[in-house]
Parts: C-alpha cells; sequence; structure tokens
C-alpha cells in the first residue's frame, strides 16, 4: 500500500468507478484530506439529525470524492448507497429546464398559448383551475423562456391558492416569483408538440445517453430494491419514494452517481451557456418572501443573485459565475452548486428533512463554497 503514498488511490463507490486523489482542492485553493472529508461529513450530518446523504465533489470536470452516509431504509435497516435512487425533489427543475432547451422544439420566446394549438382550459387538468387564468388579458404574453425563469407572474402552484385557481399576481417577465406551477405548465406544452409523455423523452434524449440508469421522472420497478425512504425532523418515516406522474417541477428520482455524471455533461455540453445566462436579477431577503423583509437584501447584491432557465445563478463571485438549484419535499432536502469556469460542483442529496441543516457546514468546510446566499435560501439555523 505505500506504492500508493502520494499517488491516487482507486475506489469503487456503487456502480461508478473513479480515480480518488488523497485530498479534495476546495474552491479557495486551500486542500482536505478525503480523511477528514469523510470524517466531517459523518461529523455533522449526525449532529443535525441527519438519516442519510449522498454527496459528491466534482473538480476540472471529474468525481474527485463521492460518499454515502447513514440509512436509506430504518426498518428493515439499510444502509445509504451512493447508487440508492433518492427523490431530486425540484432539482428536477433544472434538468427538465436543459431538456427543454436542447431537445424540445419548443420556441422560449412565442407565447405558450400560440403554441399549444388549443386553448389551455381544453385540457383536462386545465379545465377548472386555468379559468381565471385564460380570461387574464396577459396570459397571452407568457412565455416557455418565463416559465423557466421563475417570471410568469404564476404562485408556485394553484392549490396553494385560495380558489385553487392559477392567477398571474406581477405582469409576465418583470419580476421573479418561483412557480412550479410554471414548469408543469410548460410540461404539458412539450407533451402536447413531441406526442409523447415527457418521463419517456428525457429518458431518451439524457438519462439514458448518459448512463443514468437509476434515474428517472417515474417510478420503476428496478428501483424497488434499493431505494431511500424518506424522514421527518424527528427521524420518523414519512414516505417511500415511488413518484408518479412525471412532473418537471420535481418527480424525478436520481442518484449522486447519476446526477455527477449529468453535472459533468451539462458543463461540457452545448446547452450550458443558454441555461446560465441572467433572464431576471433577484434583490430579496428571502427566495419565498416573509412578513417583515426589507425591499432588498445585502446578501442578493453581494453575489449577483439572478435566475436563468431552471437554475439560479450568482453572477459575481471571488470564485467566477455559479448555477445552482435546491430541491426540497417531504423527507427529501437536496443542494448542488457548481462554477462551470472551474468545472467544479458539490451535490448534497439527503432523505431528511433534518437535510439542509447540514448544508453550510458541508459546502463551507469540504468544498470551500462560502458564497452561496444562506439567508435567502433558508439555510441559516439558530446554533
Amino acid at each position: 500500500m505505500n506504492l500508493l503514498i502520494g499517488l491516487a488511490a482507486f475506489l469503487s463507490v456503487g456502480g461508478l468507478a473513479f480515480a480518488e486523489p488523497l485530498q479534495i482542492r476546495r474552491l479557495d485553493g486551500s486542500a482536505i484530506s478525503v480523511v477528514e472529508a469523510d470524517r466531517m461529513a459523518a461529523e455533522v450530518l449526525r449532529a443535525n439529525g441527519v438519516t442519510g446523504a449522498q454527496m459528491a465533489v466534482i473538480d476540472r470536470g471529474r468525481v474527485v470524492w463521492m460518499r454515502a452516509f447513514g440509512m436509506r431504509r430504518l426498518e428493515p435497516a439499510l444502509q445509504m448507497r451512493t447508487d440508492t435512487s433518492i427523490w431530486a425533489a425540484s432539482i428536477t427543475k433544472g434538468v427538465f429546464a436543459d431538456y427543454v432547451v436542447g431537445h424540445s422544439g419548443v420556441a422560449l420566446d412565442v407565447p405558450v398559448a400560440r403554441q399549444l394549438g388549443a386553448r389551455l382550459e381544453s385540457f383536462k387538468e386545465y379545465t377548472e383551475k386555468a379559468t381565471v387564468l385564460v380570461a387574464d388579458p396577459q396570459w397571452p404574453l407568457v412565455t416557455p423562456r418565463m416559465l423557466l425563469a421563475h417570471t410568469s407572474g404564476l404562485a408556485n402552484f394553484a392549490f396553494l391558492e385560495p380558489d385553487k385557481k392559477m392567477h398571474l399576481h406581477a405582469a409576465p417577465g418583470a419580476a421573479y416569483r418561483y412557480s412550479g406551477e410554471g414548469l408543469n405548465l410548460l410540461q404539458l406544452l412539450v407533451e402536447q408538440k413531441q406526442g409523447r409523455p415527457l418521463d419517456v423523452l428525457m429518458q431518451e434524449a439524457m438519462f439514458g445517453p448518459l448512463g443514468m440508469t437509476r434515474t428517472g421522472l417515474i417510478f420503476r420497478q428496478e428501483f424497488a430494491d434499493n431505494v431511500a425512504d424518506r424522514f421527518g425532523a424527528d427521524g420518523k418515516f414519512l414516505a417511500q419514494t415511488r413518484r408518479f406522474p412525471a412532473r418537471a417541477a420535481g418527480s424525478m428520482a436520481t442518484t449522486v452517481e447519476d446526477l455527477a455524471k449529468y453535472a459533468v455533461a451539462l458543463m461540457n455540453g452545448r446547452t450550458v451557456k443558454t441555461l446560465t445566462k441572467p433572464v431576471v436579477p433577484i434583490r430579496t431577503v428571502h427566495q419565498f418572501p416573509v412578513a417583515g423583509d426589507a425591499m432588498e437584501g445585502e446578501e442578493a447584491g453581494r453575489v449577483g443573485l439572478a435566475y436563468g432557465m431552471g437554475w439560479g445563478l450568482l453572477t459575481k463571485t471571488r470564485f467566477g459565475p455559479a448555477f445552482f438549484k435546491e430541491g426540497r419535499g417531504d423527507g427529501a432536502v437536496n443542494y448542488m452548486i457548481c462554477f462551470p469556469k472551474r468545472k467544479a460542483c458539490m451535490i448534497l442529496l439527503t432523505n431528511s428533512e433534518n437535510g439542509n441543516r447540514a448544508f453550510r457546514p458541508l459546502l463551507e468546510g469540504i468544498f470551500g463554497n462560502t458564497v452561496t446566499p444562506w439567508e435567502w435560501e433558508g439555510y441559516l439555523f439558530a446554533k
């Protein structure tokens, strides 16, 4: 074994083999040994009550560290693995945006109403919830680019509205307002244009070619023997991960192995410049504003916070520009951030409501990422 001193040790994690260096080079040029990274990750996850986690660091376009910690299931007790299918939640949105830009044939700046081929309320899912929207004179202005950049004016979901219907709360294109409803609406357009369901389209265009064998927009039976259950903040079981039907806003299950493959491909691909071109600046204190917030947040201005298509953007950091996406559902809390000039990313996937409590110490301690807008993300917690 002493022949390996100073050289890369060989590590096989799940189904992915890669040459692992003895140190991880952080964004600021400092280094942490993989032994220390392992210890830090295990300690942080344990201290914050995270049931299970998968994480990876990519540097200069290759995976340099990948691990799984904790449990994917408690009854029976089964350990988390780097090839365990786990709910990606809203990270789905970023991957879907990549599909739309690269494969869908949708015109980004032609209004959705003009491309659909029929009135929105004629589609079964929208018969009731779109009645107010289609009567709004500004509905014909909403474009796919606005939906992907969360500037359509729609609320996050219609079921959160008092009348359970879709409304425009701002002029289309005027301001950032996060909307999963908008991504699902764009899914309808994509499926109408392509004539096939989105899960099949993305499997053929992206997941299959990239070798993402344990990723899908809907649950598949081959995932069943190695899938992560989801757990609450109290550590109690919440749900199994068996998402159906396909939803562009957040139904994707994946693994850290698969998502690392995707991240490398995205940074090397032709769509990344389009996806990460700023569409709208963001100045708010929180992503989801709360009563009493100031008009503008200091964090947002410091890092040049903005949104592209499907991805949040940090346009001015000392490490260069970055793109990021969160994922949050009942018992699934995830985050990934990439710095394309260096081709560096960190991916964190958890099956615990406590996952976000671990993000800041892990992102700072292992990756050296000190530029994520923690307050805006809601990742600040009392000690």
